[in-house]
Order: structure tokens, then sequence, then C-alpha cells
């Protein structure tokens, strides 16, 4: 099944906002002026205890079903890489169905960082337990605190930490740059719409959010 119909009227004014160098949402802007660093200082910047947040060079998608590309896209440039996603979009078989699944998607994360760091992990529509819980947080704080931002696959409509929905039945691809409270809270970098560029949400409502599909770390 494919998984990034999203509606093209609310993606028409993210594609306008884009330009040939990228889009800094509001909430990313400050962040992006340092993703040239290596991945080793791009990981190093001190917060609290429990809090890690990775510097992305945040870009807009070009069109409506270009999520999966843009959020694998804005996950690399943690690292200081910059990919084409036209280049990558061929690369995982992106058509304007959307991108299959996360499974297209942890190769290419993999090829480009040059080492099997990522794995796919699904969770099943009915089985959001503690455990898997559990399991997400911890793959989220593993892969940041290694200076790798996760992608994940997402249905459904979602509410963050300010009380924003966000909504995506079709489908949606989002990379998770951060963590909060020990890995309870994600930060969200979502190429769907500049406005809402940035935004964190809790994992246990994460989770659910990925439920019946998957997601690379």
């Amino acid at each position: 099944m494919r998984t990034d119909i999203l509606r093209k009227t609310v993606l028409a004014a993210a594609g306008l906002a884009a330009t040939a160098g990228g889009i800094s949402g509001p909430a990313l802007a400050a962040q992006a002026a340092e993703t040239t660093r290596p991945a080793a200082a791009v990981q190093a910047d001190r917060k609290p205890a429990g809090e890690r947040e990775l510097k992305v060079d945040y870009a807009a998608q070009p069109n409506f079903y270009y999520c999966g590309p843009a959020a694998t896209r804005n996950a690399l440039s943690v690292q200081g890489k910059k990919i084409d996603v036209d280049a990558m979009a061929k690369e995982m078989g992106t058509t304007e169905s959307g991108t299959d699944s996360i499974n297209d998607i942890t190769p290419v994360l993999n090829k480009e960082i040059g080492r099997n760091a990522y794995r796919s992990t699904e969770i099943p529509a009915d089985k959001v337990d503690d455990k898997r819980i559990a399991q997400l947080r911890a793959d989220i704080v593993r892969a940041v605190d290694d200076g790798r931002a996760v992608v994940a696959n997402i249905a459904g409509t979602a509410t963050d930490t300010d009380g924003n929905t966000h909504a995506f039945e079709g489908g949606h691809y989002i990379s998770v740059i951060g963590y909060r409270d020990g890995g309870r809270v994600a930060t969200i970098a979502d190429s769907a719409n500049p406005d809402t560029a940035s935004y964190r949400i809790d994992v246990d409502e994460l989770a659910h959010w990925i439920a019946s599909r998957g997601y690379a770390s």
C-alpha cells in the first residue's frame, strides 16, 4: 500500500515556498547555519541530562508525494550531507503514489552514511503496547546519541505537546531529530509545511502514529 498521499492543497504552499537552496522553517532556521559540521561535532552540543537535539538543515518537500525522500534528506542533513532529493526519490522507487514503506528508506540511509547503522522496525496496528513504546524510546535515544536522526512512517492524526494536531490520513514520513525527558518526548522535523517545520510529541503518541507502519533508527 502506498504511504505518502497528502493533501495537495496543504503542500502547495510548501512547494511555493521552496527554493533551490532549501527552506528553513521558523523553528529550525537558527539551527540550519551549522549543519556543515562533522557528525561528531553535530551531536556534541551539550544539553541537560536526558535531552539532546541534532541540528538539521531543514527543507520542505517540493511536492505532495516526496515526503519520504524529503524526510530522509532532512535526517541525513544532521551529518552535514547534501542530498539531491530527485536522485534519492528514484533510488527509493518514489512515485506520485508515494514511497511504499520504511524498508525502501533504510537501505538508502545506510548507503549514504557508509555503514549499516540503520534498521527497520515495524509496529503492528494492534500491538502498540508498553514494550513497543519503550523500544521506540530506546531506539530514538540510541540513534540521536549516535548523531543520527530517525525516519518514521506515520498515518492518521496526532497531537503535539503544544496541543496542535497534525493529520496525515493517507500517510506521511517525518524525521525525529532529538529527544527530551530521557526520550519520553521526541523532536520532529516535518517536511510537509515550513510553517510547522518543528514540533515535539510524546513518544507514546508517536508510537500510535507509527502503528501499522514502521521507522528506521
